[in-house]
């Protein structure tokens, strides 16, 4: 069964295959450094991640990129504000986006460009374009896409299915170069943004002036420059669709004349506590905050990507206390398949030997697989992950076949892990007190005496349980133990 996702520009599922036919070339917009990244950014980059995962694991090599914005209003505002040179500014909130996503267990890129590291490209791509006729420089030292030179302009974001205003200006007679403006307008957008007194030191010389690139122009510059004209599959939030994507398309195809991305990747938008994220709420949580309320970030990284990647996220507190419930039953699990197989976890979490070992082929787990396979669909992969866990015994004595075949249903649960990106081991999760053997027994046997329908020896059971510190919390398909202390 091939990979299929969803392509936003063709309104699609379409199945993913190298241009190349070797080399998937994957690029994702990534943060702006101008603070630290939000739940919203962060789970469209787990979600990111998940894919690659998934590609790579189904046998097929990525070359994922993924730029930082490392100048552009914000960032300059933020450093002037702080009294910071831009680049020193821009350094640690990159660092700490780092700390964030080794925290949350994502791959890193196979590069990671930022654009003040790439101005020459940016220039040169706007000298193609006003030799194309595409762009135009303004009095005041600023170039500009001409949008109506690009007649498909609008069709990713169906904008011309609803209306496009162009020509949109200031008083002054030029066009708005702000790097974020009002959607469903497709006035001309900035290339190349001339100096202000507000921006400072932060400029760069051009043959139009002293100035700098506009934040659309870098994706194009710089996804070309490490994964050529066109590439397979382009990543980002929904809400990069209109304008930033838009312009991007614009910018590149008019450029070269060679189609752009050939596969849109657009992660639905996160709500928190049923409204849209806004600092004014006080609900726009980082990863520090939610770690600062207890919860570590496998239990975030596990709550972000259990919902489909096209479908919204109402995010809770409370979601990160079930997702914690389903990471213990899942190290629980994995514990039980190490212990029956022979494998440590050196053995069981060695990601090398995992894609050697490859996808699953065979029962209990290549139904989870499928899932994953089909539109990268997390939740169903994981309700048939837990299904598929139940069937398996609590104890290694329970695990039925032969060793091969004991080691093949540990790697393929392993495999399974490593494309979600889920390690239950992880430090903040490990940590939890684990039930001894004989509490555990006693838990077997009271769940038994349950089924059985003996609710005069299960509640004895229950209650010795009790005593001895740990809580049985049941589900539909068995208990888990938590210490009650």
């Amino acid at each position: 069964m091939p990979l299929s996702l969803y392509d936003s520009l063709t309104r699609s599922q379409q199945e993913i295959r190298p241009l190349d036919g070797e080399t998937l070339r994957f690029y994702c917009c990534g943060p702006t450094v101008y603070g630290p990244a939000h739940i919203g950014n962060l789970r469209t980059f787990l979600l990111q991640d998940v894919f690659r995962r998934t590609v790579e694991m189904s046998g097929l090599p990525v070359k994922h990129v993924r730029n930082l914005t490392d100048v552009d209003d914000k960032t300059i505002r933020e450093s002037r504000a702080r009294n910071e040179p831009l680049r020193e500014f821009t350094r640690g909130w990159t660092e700490r986006f780092h700390r964030d996503a080794e925290a949350l267990n994502m791959l890193p890129p196979a590069a990671e460009p930022a654009a003040t590291e790439h101005i020459d490209r940016q220039i040169e791509l706007i000298r193609r374009l006003i030799e194309r006729g595409h762009a135009y420089a303004a009095d005041s030292g600023s170039v500009y896409f001409r949008v109506s030179s690009f007649e498909p302009y609008g069709k990713l974001s169906r904008l011309k299915e609803r209306e496009i205003t162009t020509g949109r200006e200031r008083e002054d007679g030029e066009p708005i170069d702000a790097d974020e403006y009002e959607r469903d307008s497709g006035a001309d957008f900035a290339l190349w943004k001339a100096r202000k007194e507000e921006d400072g030191d932060v400029y760069w010389e051009s043959p139009w002036g002293r100035g700098r690139p506009g934040w659309h122009l870098e994706c194009s510059a710089m996804s070309m420059a490490y994964l050529g004209e066109t590439f397979d599959v382009h990543g980002g939030g929904i809400d990069l669709a209109f304008p930033h994507h838009e312009n991007e398309i614009a910018q590149s195809e008019a450029g070269t004349g060679q189609p752009f991305a050939r596969h849109w990747f657009h992660c639905a938008h996160l709500m928190v506590d049923g409204r849209k994220m806004s600092k004014s709420l006080g609900n726009l949580y980082t990863l520090e905050e939610i770690q600062a309320k207890g919860h570590s970030p496998m239990a975030l990284r596990y709550a972000l990507t259990s919902a489909h990647y096209r479908q919204q996220l109402n995010f809770t507190l409370e979601s990160l206390h079930a997702a914690e419930s389903a990471l213990k039953r899942l190290r629980r699990k994995a514990d039980v398949l190490m212990a029956a197989s022979g494998l440590d976890r050196g053995a069981f979490y060695d990601r090398d030997r995992l894609l050697r070992h490859g996808p699953p082929a065979a029962a209990p787990f290549n139904s989870v697989w499928n899932r994953l396979l089909d539109d990268l669909n997390t939740p169903a992969a994981l309700g048939e992950l837990f299904r598929a866990l139940s069937e398996l015994g609590d104890r290694p004595e329970n695990i039925r076949g032969d060793p091969p075949e004991k080691e093949r249903l540990a790697l393929d649960f392993a495999v399974l892990l490593d494309a979600l990106g889920l390690n239950p081991h992880a430090a903040g999760e490990s940590d939890a007190r684990e039930a001894p053997e004989e509490i555990r027994a006693l838990a077997d046997e009271r769940w038994q005496a349950k089924k059985s329908r003996d609710f005069a020896r299960a509640d004895a059971l229950r209650e010795e349980i009790s005593r001895a510190g740990w809580q049985i919390l049941d589900r539909k398909d068995g208990y888990d133990l938590q210490s009650a202390g």
